[in-house]
């Protein structure tokens, strides 16, 4: 049997108890946290995670332009380390076993320098964040992004190449199905290549919005993870269609993604979990 997780990132503005009991409510094993430490009291998330008999799976660090560790000024640089370490303190505090990183910020599309220049930085970034990590008893996991969000890592390949250079045991790759419907061939296939240093992976359908709402198949996906022998949680991270998702729930939109789509995101993999 899997595990399952949801990311609380899409329960904007609420407080950790509201999410925390709607995922237990559900039936989930877990939840992913999102990555800004100074929103959580790590003593309550505790409480609150006995109290309701889940764990956290995950922090979802958010890698914004003021956390690149591929910056070419050292002082960015060094800002987005102490972020990471930041975020690695906070999952060791609420006995979290894994946090997503990416080597440079979220929607930079193109270098701020020589492209072998920041590949040089990021590398050492992820390297002194997971040597950070193994000393918290936290491991990372590399996300790949979609071509509209970075220019970086696109596809799992890509970030196993960087996880082999990085040769760290506690960091991983992690798949995202949102991004690998736009940049894999095969989505069951990339998982099967990547293989072992598959760590953590984020569902959503193929729009991005609960599994059933779109047109992905999970049966063969499953399988795949099952292949490899996956030992991780699926979690999953949905958002509304939109170029400004958070704004879109600000506004009180996307009500559809509490509490209906967390029970049919589960209850679809479960029947598709079903099947294999």
């Amino acid at each position: 049997m899997f595990k399952y997780s949801y990311d609380s990132l899409v329960y904007y503005g609420e407080s950790a108890r509201q999410s925390i009991e709607r995922v237990a409510k559900f039936g989930y094993d877990a939840i992913e946290l999102v990555g800004e430490p100074d929103s959580f009291d790590p003593k309550e998330v505790n409480q609150l995670c006995k109290e309701n008999g889940i764990v956290v799976s995950s922090i979802c660090s958010v890698y914004t332009a003021e956390r690149d560790l591929a910056h070419p000024d050292p002082a960015m640089r060094e800002k987005a380390m102490d972020y990471v370490k930041k975020v690695a303190d906070f999952a060791a505090a609420v006995d979290c076993p894994m946090m997503i990183i990416g080597p440079t910020a979220v929607c930079k599309t193109s270098p701020l320098a020589p492209r072998e220049d920041e590949h040089k930085w990021g590398l050492e970034g992820i390297i002194k964040a997971g040597e950070y990590g193994a000393k918290v008893g936290v491991d990372l996991c590399i996300e790949a992004w979609n071509r509209y969000e970075t220019y970086w890592l696109n596809r799992l390949d890509q970030a196993v190449e960087l996880c082999k250079e990085v040769n760290l045991p506690n960091v991983g790759v992690m798949g995202d199905l949102f991004h690998m419907c736009m940049e894999e061939e095969d989505i069951s296939q990339a998982i099967i290549n990547t293989g072992k240093y598959l760590t953590h992976i984020h569902f959503a359908d193929s729009n991005r919005a609960a599994p059933g709402k779109g047109h992905l198949d999970f049966v063969p996906i499953l399988k795949a993870l099952k292949q490899i022998d996956y030992k991780g949680y699926i979690v999953f991270e949905i958002l509304p269609a939109s170029n400004d998702p958070f704004g879109t729930l600000k506004a009180g939109g996307g009500r559809e993604f509490f509490d209906e789509y967390t029970e049919l995101s589960i209850k679809t993999l479960k029947a598709a979990e079903a099947k294999l």
